[in-house]
């Protein structure tokens, strides 16, 4: 799966790994405007459906929280099908007026799958169970996938340390990371 990201959209990278049976979501803690750094310990990953998804976060922060509340509300219409809540999401998003203006990503994963977010309608899932999205996704999505393969590596080690290196690379990407998981 490739690194999603929007020129405009800065000051974030989420990285999802999933791994056998866990899947985690990393996110740092940077908010900027412009080359202002206004937070550094923003918390950009989320769990919602009674703690049983887990949800990352890129773009605008007024935004997401705009998207977490309406798929937590399709979390509760569809309870236990990700997959089709995150589908009847994106379907809003594309086509209700309000939502369409909405400038955020987001990866989202279960205890089954792992799924990429837009506001173009798109519901993705990754064919090797990594998701980089924001500025750095890139850089972690790299990282993340040099190190899936070493033994030993589980999917916490994966995303601190490839969150490490987009922090170290992309100047929108700070080492304070948050890190959530389902076994």
């Amino acid at each position: 799966m490739q690194a999603i990201t929007e020129k405009n959209w800065r000051g974030t990278t989420i990285l999802s790994v999933r791994l056998g049976d866990k899947v985690v979501i990393a996110g740092d803690g940077q908010v900027t405007l412009g080359s202002i750094t206004l937070k550094s310990n923003a918390k950009k990953v989320r769990r919602l459906g009674d703690g049983n998804v887990i949800v990352g976060f890129a773009g605008a922060t007024a935004d997401a929280f705009a998207l977490f509340e309406r798929l937590e509300s399709k979390l509760e219409q569809y309870p236990k099908q990700l997959t089709r809540a995150c589908v009847e999401l994106a379907k809003d998003w594309r086509t209700d007026k309000y939502l369409r203006r909405l400038e955020a990503m987001m990866a989202v994963a279960d205890k089954n799958v792992s799924l990429i977010l837009t506001g173009t309608g798109d519901v993705l899932e990754p064919e090797d169970g990594l998701i980089g999205i924001g500025s750095g996704g890139a850089y972690a999505l790299s990282a993340a996938r040099a190190l899936v393969d070493i033994k030993g590596m589980t999917p916490e080690k994966i995303a601190k340390k490839s969150m490490k290196v987009a922090s170290d690379l992309c100047i929108y990407t700070n080492s304070n990371i948050i890190i959530e998981s389902i076994d």
